[in-house]
């Protein structure tokens, strides 16, 4: 069984920052890309960012690009994004999710694991 679970949300004014953590269990999730989607209120799940099994590549979505940084600690099992420079539209339900493959993966369909998700709310 392979757990994620997302922490670190939280209000926050607009241009302030958080860090959210993915933590997993069960299944070594080390030869995994890890992601991380978000969906806001009366939208579709949106990409955000991911990240290759070894911590060498990354992919960002132009909205969060320059603002969000996604980092991996195979050591501690757990994925990061660093958020700074929050805008009220970053508002959203942040999930972490893990994929099986060498690519980066931007499609959530390539993702097999997902955690439950932590809310950001960012005030203007």
């Amino acid at each position: 069984q392979v757990q994620l679970v997302e922490s670190g949300g939280g209000l926050v004014q607009a241009g302030g920052s958080l860090r959210l953590s993915c933590a997993t269990s069960g299944r070594t999730l080390s030869t995994y890309a890890m992601g991380w989607f978000r969906q806001a209120p009366g939208k579709e799940r949106e990409f955000v960012a991911t990240i290759n099994w070894i911590g060498t590549m990354t992919s960002y979505a132009d909205s969060v690009k320059g603002r969000f940084t996604i980092s991996r600690d195979n050591a501690k099992k757990t994925a990061y994004l660093q958020m700074n420079s929050l805008k009220p539209e970053d508002t959203a339900v942040y999930y972490c999710a893990a994929a099986k493959t060498p690519m980066l993966p931007e499609n959530d369909y390539a993702f097999e694991f997902w955690g439950q998700g932590t809310q950001v709310t960012v005030s203007s």
